[in-house]
Parts: structure tokens; C-alpha cells; sequence
């Protein structure tokens, strides 16, 4: 039921994050205007703005000028919707699950602008750093200093690996994926050095599959830019849901059981 509850609130806002999505890249205000049609430009009504329902009543298209409304839209709030459902489930009512809904809330529109403009934009990415060093403070009051050291030793040992990638390629790595490295070892501290680990090799192993299958696909070459912003993110929820079960799974590997 608490997971259900997460997911409505997720769409609700899924629903704001496609602002942010749409405005950010622009540089234009999250508060006004009101949210209105891109063609057309006529304000959107309320009943119109309901997450999903609103999208399937329009069939897709705008009440006023008939262009259609990208199926990202509902996309969007659904996967804030699933996505905070699952953080929910993963933790409960615990200290820490702000802290975790905050990261979903901010993963889903740098993974899309980044798929969109290759860009994780400063706007998201530094603020974040206050917020979750913020949201961290009740699970310091609950379970000591250990997790908050763990989490800001994390943050400073991910961003200083990724930095130096982006110094010795700097083709192949931009200084976003390292301000958004740091914010993921933040975050992924307080769960163990496990799941700081698998988070980053996640990263990298996802991207590189990516990698690989556009090549052999056609659809790139070995001079395409591929935005890395998206399995950074995608390694590190990897590494939220699953980083107990794949160390155990590891450490089996290196040490069979007798």
C-alpha cells in the first residue's frame, strides 16, 4: 500500500519533471508560464494536466491546435511513477528514503535530456550535491557518522576517478558525467563500498553493451558520441536494488564454497 501511495505521488511528479525536461535545456523558467501547448502556445487545461489520464484523453493530440504531444510525456510519469514505487518497496518508511526518491525524481530528466541534447545540465546536477547532503542528515541522526563519512569519502574517491578519465580522454568522458559521478557516490556511500563499486562498473558495463550493440547494429560509429549520463544512472539504481545479491554472488565466484 506505502508503494502504491509512492507511485501516484511519482506520477504526480513525473508530471512536473516534464517541465523541468522541456524548460531546463532553454533556460527558462520551471514557475511561469503555466504549462501550455509547444505549437500553439494555449495554456493547457487542468483536466488536461492529469498524469497519463490526461495524454489518453487527448489521444495524444492538443485540445486546440490538434499537433501531437510526444509519447514522452506519459512515459515520463510512468516511469517516476514505477521507479518510486520501487525505491518504496526498497526501503520503506526509513530514514534514508528521501534521500533515494530524491535521486529517482532527478534521474529520469538528466537521463532524458542527455539521450535528448548530450548535455546533464548544471542547473540539476549542483544543487543536487545540497539537497542530498540535506537529506542525508536524518539517517546520520538514526545510525551515527559512519554512512555520512562512507558517503562523502564515496562521493570524493567516484568523482576523482571519473575526473581523471575525462583529463587523460577527453573525447570520451565530459566534466557533466564527472559532476554527476560525484552525485552518485554520494548517494550510493551510505549503502557500502559494495554498491559504490557495482554502481560504477554497472555504468561502464551497460554503456559499453550500448556501445557495442549500436556498432554492430550500424547505427553508430566508432566516432559517435554516445550520452554516458543515462547508464551511470541506470548502474547505479542497479546497484540500489541489487548490490547485496551480485557481491554475494561475486564473493561466491572467488571463493566457492567447500
Amino acid at each position: 500500500m506505502i508503494a502504491a501511495i509512492a507511485g501516484v505521488f511519482g506520477l504526480l511528479v513525473g508530471s512536473f519533471l516534464n517541465v523541468v525536461i522541456h524548460r531546463v535545456p532553454r533556460g527558462e523558467s520551471l514557475l511561469w508560464p503555466g504549462s501550455r501547448c509547444g505549437e500553439c502556445r494555449t495554456p493547457i487545461r487542468p483536466w488536461h494536466n492529469v498524469p497519463v489520464a490526461g495524454w489518453l484523453l487527448l489521444r495524444g493530440r492538443c485540445a486546440h491546435c490538434r499537433c501531437r504531444i510526444p509519447v514522452r510525456y506519459p512515459l515520463v510519469e510512468l516511469a517516476t511513477a514505477v521507479l518510486f514505487a520501487a525505491v518504496t518497496a526498497r526501503f520503506g518508511l526509513s530514514a534514508t528514503l528521501p534521500l533515494y526518491l530524491y535521486l529517482a525524481a532527478v534521474a529520469v530528466p538528466l537521463t532524458v535530456i542527455d539521450l535528448r541534447v548530450h548535455r546533464l545540465p548544471d542547473a540539476i546536477v549542483l544543487p543536487s550535491y545540497a539537497v542530498c547532503a540535506v537529506l542525508l542528515v536524518p539517517a546520520v541522526v538514526t545510525g551515527g557518522w559512519t554512512d555520512a563519512a562512507r558517503a562523502v569519502a564515496a562521493m570524493a574517491a567516484v568523482w576523482a576517478g571519473y575526473y581523471a578519465l575525462a583529463w587523460l580522454y577527453p573525447g570520451g568522458m565530459g566534466f557533466g558525467d564527472v559532476k554527476l559521478a560525484g552525485l552518485l557516490g554520494l548517494c550510493l556511500g551510505p549503502l557500502g563500498w559494495s554498491a559504490v563499486l557495482i554502481g560504477v562498473l554497472a555504468g561502464f558495463l551497460l554503456g559499453g553493451l550500448a556501445g557495442s550493440a549500436l556498432l554492430l547494429s550500424g547505427r553508430a560509429g566508432r566516432k559517435t558520441a554516445l550520452p554516458f549520463g543515462p547508464f551511470m544512472l541506470a548502474g547505479a539504481f542497479l546497484a540500489v536494488f541489487a548490490a547485496a545479491p551480485v557481491a554475494s554472488w561475486y564473493t561466491s565466484l572467488l571463493a566457492p564454497p567447500i
